[in-house]
C-alpha cells in the first residue's frame, strides 16, 4: 500500500509542479523580467552607461533559465509528492478526515499554510535586484528557521485538537489558539528583513510577490486535489462489491 501511495504521490507531484511552472512561467516571469531590466538599468547607470546585459553575464542565459522552470518545478514536485504520500500514509486513519480526499486536501492545506504562508507572511520572496548578497546567508536561515516553526506550529495544534473533548467548537478554537501562538512568538523574536532599494516600483514588488505565493497555492492545491481524486477513486475500485 505504502509503495501504491509513493508511485501515486511521485506521479501527481511532477504533474502538480509541471501545472505550477505553467502559472510560474504565466505570471511570475513577466515580473522577473522587469526587475532583471531595472538591475540593468542600474549597473548601467553605475558603470557609466557602459553595456550590461544580464542574460551576458549570467551563468545560463534568460531563454533557458525560462526553459529550465519547468524542469525545476516538475523536480520539486516530485520531490514533495513522494513526501507528501509518505505523510499521507502516516495520517490515513489517525488523523484528519476520513475519506480519502478530504484527508488528501486538509494535509495539501495544512502543509501550505505551515511550510509556504507562514514563512512567506515573515519574508516574502523578493525579485531580482532585491536584496543585499552579503545577507543571503542569514535570510535563507530565518527562513528555514520559520518553516520549522510552522511545523512545530501544525504538530502542536493538532496535538491539541486530539486532547480536547468537550466538542467540535472548543476543539477547534483550542487548535487554532496552539498553531497561532509560537507564530505569533516567532514573528516578534525574530529579526525583520527589508532590503528593497529605495524607488524599487512597489507594485512590481507586490505582483511579483504574490506570483510567487500564487504559484505555490496552485501547486499545493493541484497536488491536493489531484492526489484527493486518485486516492478516492483506487478506494472505490477496491470497495468489495455488494
Amino acid at each position: 500500500m505504502i509503495r501504491t501511495l509513493l508511485v501515486r504521490g511521485l506521479l501527481l507531484g511532477l504533474l502538480a509542479g509541471l501545472i505550477a511552472g505553467a502559472f510560474a512561467f504565466a505570471f511570475g516571469e513577466p515580473r522577473v523580467e522587469s526587475a532583471i531590466a531595472l538591475e540593468n538599468a542600474g549597473a548601467d547607470h553605475a558603470l557609466g552607461g557602459e553595456a550590461h546585459e544580464h542574460g551576458e553575464e549570467a551563468l545560463v542565459s534568460r531563454p533557458v533559465q525560462r526553459a529550465g522552470l519547468f524542469l525545476a518545478t516538475g523536480l520539486y514536485g516530485l520531490a514533495v509528492g513522494g513526501v507528501f504520500a509518505l505523510v499521507y500514509a502516516a495520517l490515513r486513519g489517525r488523523v484528519g478526515p476520513r475519506s480519502e480526499g478530504g484527508l488528501a486536501l486538509a494535509a495539501a492545506g495544512t502543509a501550505f499554510a505551515a511550510v509556504i504562508l507562514i514563512p512567506f507572511l515573515k519574508y516574502p520572496a523578493n525579485p531580482p535586484a532585491v536584496g543585499d548578497p552579503d545577507t543571503i546567508n542569514d535570510r535563507t536561515l530565518l527562513y528555514v528557521v520559520m518553516i520549522a516553526v510552522g511545523l512545530a506550529a501544525t504538530a502542536i495544534a493538532v496535538a491539541t485538537a486530539r486532547h480536547v473533548t468537550a466538542g467540535p467548537w472548543a476543539r477547534w478554537s483550542a487548535a487554532v489558539a496552539a498553531f497561532l501562538v509560537p507564530v505569533a512568538a516567532a514573528w516578534w523574536l525574530l529579526p525583520a528583513v527589508d532590503e528593497v532599494p529605495d524607488g524599487f516600483p512597489a507594485t512590481l514588488l507586490w505582483e511579483f510577490r504574490l506570483a510567487s505565493l500564487g504559484t505555490q497555492l496552485v501547486f499545493w492545491t493541484a497536488l491536493g486535489v489531484l492526489f484527493g481524486w486518485a486516492s478516492e477513486r483506487a478506494a472505490r475500485r477496491s470497495a468489495p462489491m455488494s
